[in-house]
């Protein structure tokens, strides 16, 4: 299990009409094993969001092939392709879509409850120690809309960890942070990596953050470039 493929691409192009057609992924492949830390990088309009979309499998309008966990999703419903988001991947987004009416703890619990595989209290415990990982226990109790940027990054990072899943994929997650907390979130990143053996996968515009990583893949004009 160590080594083992969590996400593979498989040729995949994708292609918008306004009007006309526009290519804009072409022909991507690569995998990400088990604890690998990548990012994505590229010119913006290079097709980093759109890929990270289809990743996630927010976007199926496209061709090729993306398997998660050894599962090809090429002809699942909705439903199943929420169930497997739901249990095998974590999302950290630049803004962090906390909900503001729930302290931090109910925000982190959220996913779970989706999920609906522990109880309530074994879900309020475990999200309770993610964000005593993450050094913010104390604000457990919090209204989300009293935390500070780089505090609600911490939260996101935990809820994307409640339910324990093989990747987490993260969208230009140091966008709006300063770089003291930008470095708060690699390093804590880092830690997922090599304590829980996640796989991260980020797209970022800060080279700086994605020179740290441990592999980039670059997009230029909906290629790899380099990997």
């Amino acid at each position: 299990m160590e080594n083992s493929t969590v996400l593979e691409a498989r040729g995949i192009c994708k292609s918008f009409y306004n009007p006309v057609k526009i290519d804009v992924l072409k022909d991507v492949s690569f995998k990400l094993k088990r604890g690998e830390y990548a990012s994505i990088i590229g010119r913006s309009g290079s097709g980093k969001s759109t890929l990270l979309y289809i990743l996630s499998t927010m976007d199926t309008d496209f061709t090729g092939k993306l398997l998660i966990d050894g599962i090809d999703l090429h002809y699942k419903s909705e439903k199943e392709l929420a169930a497997i988001r739901n249990a095998k991947i974590g999302f950290v987004f630049q803004f962090h879509y906390l909900l503001n009416e729930f302290t931090a703890i109910r925000n982190v619990m959220l996913p779970g409850f989706k999920l609906n595989k522990v109880s309530e209290e074994e879900l309020e415990s475990k999200a309770y120690e993610y964000l005593k990982d993450l050094g913010i226990e104390n604000l457990a109790h919090k209204m989300a809309y009293k935390l500070s940027g780089g505090e609600k990054q911490r939260v996101a990072i935990a809820r994307a960890m409640i339910n324990d899943p093989l990747i987490i994929m993260c969208d230009e997650p140091t966008g709006n942070l300063d770089s003291k907390n930008a470095d708060i979130v690699f390093n804590i990143f880092k830690e997922l990596t090599e304590t829980f053996n996640k796989t991260l996968l980020v797209v970022t515009h800060d080279l700086i953050f994605a020179e740290k990583t441990g592999r980039i893949i670059e997009l230029d004009d909906g290629r790899i470039i380099r990997e």
